[in-house]
């Protein structure tokens, strides 16, 4: 006689339903995606700078007009004050290129000297035509004024430079002026002091005698966010957002969706005020803080071809203007997302990694200094990580080897429980009953093997963000086709996008990975009725991990095959290997999830009733009817 096949019962349909919520939850978190960037925006900047270059042969001057519908709106305080041939002063430090513009005494162009983009053009921050670092403010005829509409002078402190150029070194310092004079005795001026071997500058701002030409106060602005930098748009943006530290905690923007206004405000005391991409950052500090400044973030969400999305930002620190002298103190840093280079100007809480309050700790002071470490004695990235996941291995060790004790006690008891479930086929409850009895006698507890998995999700987590923030990484080579950690190591291209994960694209690395897992399983998974997850989770762990940075496949990877090896060993090679006699002779205790369980069943079965998702006692005990 044929035996039919055994029904799921309702632990392997939870765990399934449970597998699913977690997967999707983690893709609907992190929205990683390989759907490629808006490369049809990139070519049209790239296009609109040839343009302008070859309109404008000479680059420290711009052939930009001011309209005759801008100057009206600047009313009859600044309309003789508006823009019309725009300057730019260049100043080269040893870690990179900014040009200061005279409109409005803006940074005009910040181009990295030490960091390419993905197409290997080197870092530029600012966008094509943004003009920021700018000030904004209402003059006393109502017109709303931004200063980037007006003619400011440059002027350097000393006079060193050349052509409007000046070239920085080391631990000297270069400082230029941005003047607008309203009126004699009134005027405006930034004064931007640069350092050779530094990412910021400092920045003093001052409004002498204005009251008469500006009411109430003024705002420092960065209207644009960053460029960004990298390949997959989707996965930039997943990290792009406004952000403030005010009164000792961390404020952020995050323009999620397209529906929604994105827009807040905050007042107190400020330590900065920044816009993050996923490797880079512009934030300005002010150096003498008010108790109760203001400051404003507005974020805005767009879509791009290919199913890209651009997010963008916008900052105003609001400061008061007084009779007299008004004078605002800030640094500006405007570079990479180096955690020690930050923790210098006490920005490293910009840097994601991952919830602030449990995982981004663990990332912080545990995970990042032990990886750093390590890779002072080893320059290769890549042997860097697969060291970091044995030392990774060796301290979970505690953890995981519960795991494996688990696993191996349900092995040796599983054809016990199939006695039960021969016995019992069209009985449920009793199979329930009968399994929770064996589990009793052999001292097993059936989440055993669930919980060491739970308390690594932390650990897990915070490396994930280790990994996939670290700007180190960011363009480092391994071997073979693995030529950059950071993104993801693809070897095939689909024509098409696969529903749910859409991604269009396999991982080399996610794709050995996904084979460890399917040995692990096999290895582990005895229960016949769960014999689906033993190509279900490879499946889809090797679909969702094809969209991973090849550095966070590749420690999965050593783990996965560290795992394989200890399992192997206490299964196969260990001495004093465990039966099932060893484990009826064990001390038993019974945990806590035991106990409720069983008191559910003895509940139900005293009320005539079963538990969700188990025949009733009536069914239990009906005979099957013959055809």
């Amino acid at each position: 006689m044929n035996q039919q096949p055994q029904p799921m019962d309702k632990r392997s349909l939870i765990g399934f339903v449970l597998i699913g919520i977690i997967i999707t939850a983690w893709m609907m978190y992190s929205s990683i995606s390989t759907r490629p960037t808006d490369k049809s925006k990139e070519t049209k900047q790239k296009t609109e700078s040839t343009s302008a270059d070859k309109q404008n042969p000479n680059p420290q001057q711009s052939t930009t007009q001011t309209s005759t519908a801008d100057v009206n709106a600047l009313g009859k305080y600044f309309s003789p004050l508006a823009a019309s041939n725009e300057r730019f002063f260049t100043i080269e430090t040893d870690n990179y290129i900014a040009k200061i513009s005279s409109n409005g005494g803006t940074i005009a162009s910040w181009k990295l000297k030490h960091y390419d983009k993905w197409d290997k053009t080197k870092v530029q921050l600012i966008k094509p035509y943004a003009r920021e670092f700018g000030l904004e403010f209402s003059s006393v005829d109502g017109k709303k004024i931004d200063a980037k509409k007006l003619q400011f002078e440059l002027v350097p402190a000393v006079k060193t430079a050349k052509n409007n150029y000046t070239r920085v070194y080391g631990s000297s310092t270069f400082t230029l002026n941005a003047r607008l004079t309203i009126a004699p005795g009134s005027e405006i001026v930034k004064t931007m002091t640069f350092r050779g071997d530094s990412y910021s500058f400092d920045a003093d701002i001052a409004l002498n005698n204005v009251e008469q030409y500006i009411v109430r106060n003024y705002d420092i602005t960065w209207n644009k966010g960053l460029q960004y930098q990298e390949e997959n748009s989707v996965d930039e943006s997943n990290t792009a957002t406004a952000m403030a530290s005010l009164n000792g905690s961390i404020e952020e923007l995050d323009a999620a969706n397209y529906s929604d206004e994105h827009k807040t405000n905050f007042t107190g005391k400020i330590d900065y005020i920044a816009v993050r991409s996923k490797y880079f950052l512009a934030a300005f500090q002010p150096k003498t803080g008010s108790p109760d400044a203001t400051i404003y973030m507005e974020g805005k969400l767009f879509g791009a071809p290919d199913k890209g999305k651009y997010e963008e930002y916008s900052l105003a620190y609001r400061v008061p203007v007084r009779p007299g002298k008004n004078a605002s103190h800030f640094t500006v840093y405007c570079g990479p997302q180096e955690y020690d280079r930050l923790s210098d100007y006490n920005l490293e809480s910009t840097i994601n990694l991952g919830w602030r309050w449990l995982v981004a700790p663990i990332g912080e002071y545990f995970m990042l200094p032990i990886f750093k470490f390590i890779h002072t004695f080893i320059p290769n990235y890549g042997i860097s990580i697969i060291i970091f996941s044995i030392l990774m291995k060796l301290l979970l060790y505690p953890l995981s080897v519960q795991q494996v004790k688990s696993t191996q006690k349900m092995q040796l008891l599983a054809p016990e429980l199939q006695k039960i479930r021969d016995k019992y086929p069209d009985d449920q409850m009793t199979q329930q009953q009968e399994t929770m009895k064996l589990y009793s006698e052999y001292g097993i507890n059936p989440a055993g093997g669930c919980l060491p998995l739970l308390l690594q999700m932390p650990i897990l987590y915070a490396l994930w963000s280790v990994l996939s923030s670290n700007i180190e990484i960011r363009g480092a080579e391994f071997f073979g086709w693995i030529t950059n950690l950071s993104v993801p190591d693809v070897i095939l291209h689909l024509p098409f996008h696969i529903p749910l994960f859409e991604i269009d694209k396999f991982s080399g690395l996610a794709i050995i990975m996904g084979a460890t897992m399917f040995v692990q399983q096999k290895m582990t998974v005895t229960d016949p009725r769960q014999k689906a997850m033993i190509y279900m989770m490879p499946i889809m762990f090797t679909l969702m991990f094809s969209a991973f940075p090849a550095g966070l496949n590749l420690y999965y990877l050593v783990f996965n095959l560290l795992g394989i090896m200890q399992q192997l060993y206490v299964s196969k090679y260990a001495k004093n290997r465990l039966t099932l006699e060893d484990l009826k002779k064990m001390p038993k205790k019974e945990s806590w999830l035991q106990k409720r369980m069983q008191m559910a069943q003895e509940i139900a079965a005293a009320q005539g009733r079963s538990l969700p998702g188990q025949p009733s006692p009536k069914q239990s005990n009906q005979k099957p009817k013959k055809k």
